[in-house]
This record gives C-alpha cells, structure tokens and sequence, in this order.
C-alpha cells in the first residue's frame, strides 16, 4: 500500500505531490498561484463566492476550460487528507471550506505562504515592492525577461496584457522555469517579510493599509533581505531606508545622482505614449524609451522595471528596447474607448491616495473634464486611509470636475459598515472639491451616462472586484 502524505508536515516540502484546493480561486491572488501550480503539474481545484452567485461567469468558464475543478464554496470539494487548502488570512473560520479541512485534518496555507514557499524555492527570485505600482512593475520586469529569453515564471496581481491569449483571457501569471520567478509582494498583510529575493525592487512607501511606522519597519527589513536591492531615489521614504544598505540599484526622474534616469529636457508625455531617453550614469550609455502607457508615474515604473531586469542580468539597451513592446495591464489606466459623443471612458485600479493620484493626475495633464466614479474596495480600508483619500480627490481635481462614489464593496461577513462613502463626500466638500455618493453602482452609471459631455474623461476606480471592467464597458456602450 502506498504511504499517504502526513497532512501535518510542512505542505510545501512536496509542492507538486500533493493536490491543493484554492478557497477563493477567482482572485487577483489566488488564481495565479493556482495556474503556476497547476502549469507545473499539480491537482488543482476550487471554490469562490463569486462562482456561486454568478458574477464573473466568463472568468470561471475560462478556468474550467484550463482544467480547475470548481466546486461550490459548502465543503464539497474538501474530500481527502492529503489535501493542502489555500485560503486568505481573512477568511473566516466558520466558511465550509475551513470547517471542512479542520475535520479532516488537511492543512491549510495562506496565498502568501504559498507564493513565498514558490518564490524562495527558486534560484533568482525578483520581487516589487511598495505602496503603488507593483503589479505593473512585476509585469514589465516580467516582460523584459521573457522578451530576452530568459523563461521566468511570473506571478501578478493583474491581467499582463502581452501574455494574453484565447486560451488565457485572464493572464495574470506565466508559468516558465523553476529558476527565476518575478513577483509582487505584499506589504498590508506583513507577508512581506517572509521573502529572501534576489533582487528586491522598492517603488515608494506611502499610506495605505498600515500606519507609516510599520511600512518603515517591513520595507527596510525587506530591503535588507535583498542581495540586490533597487531603490526609487525619487522617494524619500524609500530612499531613507537605504542609507545603510551597500550594493544597491538606484532608478529616479528627478534624482540626479540615480544610476538609472532620464536625461534632462528628453520626456515628451501624449495622452497614450511617451519617450525619454534613458541614461545609465554608471557608463554613461543613453537609450531611447518608448512606452505605450501615459504618465509620469508610469515613467517612474518604467525606470524601475530597467533596474531591477538590470540587477537580474539583463543590460540596460536590452531592457529599455523590451518595454517598447509593452502593452500595459488590464485596469491599469486601460482606455477602454471613446463614444461618438466623444466621452472617453477609462478603466483603472487607482483605490488608494497614490495610485488615484497618479491616475488623476494622468487625466489632468490633458484637456477635458474628469468624472471619477470611486467604488471603495472595502469599509476597513475607507476608514483607514478615508481622509487622504478625500484630500486627494479634492486637490488633484478641478472646479469642473466631479468624484461620484457609490457605497463601497460588500460581499458577505461580519466588517464594520457604520462608516461609509457618504463621510468621504463630506470630507471632499470641506477640502473644496466637489463630490456626490449615490448608493448603488447602478445609480452612478445612469448619472455619468446622462451628464457627459463631448470631451469629458470618465474614469471608473476602485479594487477587489472584477466587475469594475464590465461596469466600464456598460457605460461606453450606453454613451453610443
């Protein structure tokens, strides 16, 4: 008789023996892990709340057709010991997936155990890290790897456009070889410290999930993990957090002394492309860039997704014609059209005070309107980052524009809703803008579509729920 796995050892000592069961697979952190463990030869199944109410059909079918198992999220699917089920931290003991697994023994990982237990087991590991802009750095440094020949595995939060197929509408992740493996990781859970990379990428530290104390705390100890580290030296935070660290990359447009920048006087930003010419003050080289994304924040990731390729082993002239390929992320400042009004609708993940600046200020380098409709990504996060995020709406938009938020994403449990969007309103109002909460996300969409105008941008922001892009698109094809 062959010996069963013993369901108390360590899960990942044979990642690829076991068969594992994703509670949650349709998330933008779940569902990648899964098609890496499932590209390399592993018994995948899963469950989602969003399967069984029938949001998302498209992204389900597409993960049935790959081959997952879906079950509904009541226990079904939890069957044997020797099963390893991976939830979120933050789901509940009382789901029947949890309950399910405690009665038979199987042991249960986080998404970010798994990733790390992925991650470390690899030869070169390259990670992202900061409050904004990872998953498009992880893409771009993914990309310029792949471009160049090297076959890493690449495990993101969102949708890599260049990878996308008929087979793989939803590819937020790339399954190449066991010795490199490009990932984001997580600073709002603490997940961060269990990473060793290779190369460790620092975007920015800024508020979000924790307070600016702990992000010091988990970004400097990440940093000082890192054999390579690369460092924005645009951002003080970031910047701060080297000074005793030897060895490392640093990238920055502002910064004169970055060893990966931009000549001075060379950027020209249009509404959908820009070019610079980046330098390597190190040996001087200079490299024209183009990238088919806007935005300086964009530039900014550009340059970092250059360094981090370049302290993976990639040169400078190789990386920056790579990313002249890029095609961008889904939900990442993708256009998704313009009517024949002339009302341009634009689809982005912008859900805390950097990344909603960043995109606002994308917008208003350029002639039009804005109408920011803001769906927060959860009560915990609005009461925790609510007043920034209002400073934000209200400094970075004009006296024209306006910020619609609905009530922000529930989706079952027990979190806190007595402070919701109608607080944030308030606080735009009191900070000068102009704001207005209307309860349901349908309600929203039938007052964008009704006071458009020729020329206006609208743009749909929020997390944690991929309807956000179906919403995006109703409105374009109701504008005509």
């Amino acid at each position: 008789m062959t010996k069963q796995p013993d369901p108390t050892a360590d899960p990942t000592a044979n990642l690829l023996g076991r068969p594992w069961f994703f509670c949650g697979i349709g998330g933008s952190g779940m569902q990648p892990l899964a098609a890496i463990l499932k590209g390399r030869g592993a018994e995948v199944a899963g469950s989602d709340r969003s399967f069984d109410q029938g949001r998302s059909p498209e992204k389900f079918a597409a993960l049935e057709r790959q081959g997952f198992a879906l079950f509904p999220q009541d226990g079904s699917g939890i069957t044997r010991a020797d099963q390893v089920l991976v939830a979120s931290a933050a789901v509940e003991d009382s789901v029947p997936e949890m309950v399910r697994a405690r009665e038979l023994g199987v042991p249960r990982m986080t998404r970010a155990q798994l990733n790390a237990a992925l991650f470390n087991s690899a030869q070169t590991g390259v990670a992202v890290a900061g409050t904004s802009g990872k998953s498009t750095v992880t893409g771009m440094i993914g990309w310029i790897l792949h471009h160049t020949g090297r076959e890493p595995t690449i495990m993101n939060g969102a949708v890599m456009k260049n990878f996308v197929s008929d087979d793989r509408p939803f590819a937020s992740a790339v399954v190449g070889g066991t010795e490199l493996y490009v990932s984001e990781v997580d600073e709002s859970d603490g997940s961060i410290a269990l990473y060793r990379p290779a190369v460790g990428v620092l975007l920015n530290v800024s508020l979000d999930h924790k307070s600016m104390e702990e992000l010091r705390q988990l970004f400097g100890d990440y940093l000082a993990a890192s054999h390579h580290p690369v460092i924005n030296a645009d951002d003080a935070e970031a910047l701060a957090l080297a000074k005793d660290l030897c060895g490392t990359l640093t990238f920055g447009i502002d910064a004169g002394d970055a060893a990966i920048g931009i000549r001075h006087g060379s950027h020209a930003d249009g509404p959908v492309r820009q070019a610079a010419m980046v330098v390597d003050r190190r040996d001087g080289g200079e490299h024209p860039l183009v990238l088919h994304m806007p935005g300086r924040h964009n530039l900014s990731n550009a340059l970092a997704a250059i360094a981090g390729a370049n302290a993976a082993g990639v040169p400078v002239n190789e990386a920056v014609s790579a990313l002249a390929q890029f095609k961008g992320l889904a939900r990442r400042f993708d256009i998704v059209g313009t009517s024949a009004s002339g009302v341009t609708v634009i689809d982005d993940f912008g859900h805390n005070p950097e990344k909603c600046a960043a995109t606002l200020r994308t917008l208003k380098a350029h002639p039009g309107r804005v109408l920011a409709f803001f769906q927060p990504h959860g009560y915990g996060p609005l009461r925790q980052m609510g007043s920034e995020l209002a400073e934000t709406f209200a400094s970075e938009l004009g006296t024209d524009d306006l910020t619609l938020l609905c009530d922000p994403v529930y989706f079952g449990g027990t979190v806190d809703r007595s402070e919701g969007s109608e607080r944030i309103v308030d606080l735009i109002a009191k900070s000068g803008g102009k704001a207005l909460h209307i309860n349901s996300r349908e309600g929203c969409g039938d007052y964008l579509v009704a006071n458009a105008r020729p020329g206006d941008r609208i743009v749909v922001m929020g997390a944690r729920d991929d309807t956000l892009s179906e919403f995006a698109a109703s409105i374009l094809a109701r504008l005509g």
